[in-house]
């Protein structure tokens, strides 16, 4: 059974920064896709960062220069540093990992505000 498991969320003042992590359990985690995507309330769930499993990334446009996305294979935990945070920010962020099949973590909040 896939388990994936969100911390690092929280509030913090616009221009701070956080790292999200997600560590995943029952699954072979270096040959997965992970990702992390968010949602703000009255809006669709958008992508905001994506690594395959050969170490190829996909970054939204939107945090682009802002956020990094990481993993390590060895922990099977994938990484979202977010640096220079805006009010705009504020999301559910969910964890999500692909091959063939997707799977989702519960969402970790993150707040942006002064």
């Amino acid at each position: 059974q896939v388990q994936l498991v969100e911390s690092g969320g929280g509030l913090v003042q616009p221009g701070g920064s956080l790292r999200l992590s997600c560590t995943a359990a029952g699954m072979r985690f270096s040959a997965y896709a992970m990702g992390w995507y968010r949602q703000a309330p009255g809006k669709q769930r958008e992508l905001v960062a994506l690594i395959t499993s050969g170490g190829s990334i996909n970054t939204a446009d939107s945090v682009r220069g802002r956020f990094t996305i990481s993993r390590d294979n060895a922990k099977n935990t994938v990484y979202l540093q977010m640096n220079s945070l805006k009010p705009e920010d504020t999301a559910v962020y969910y964890c999500y990992s692909n091959r063939g099949l997707s799977y989702w973590g519960q969402g970790t909040q993150v707040t942006v505000s002064s």
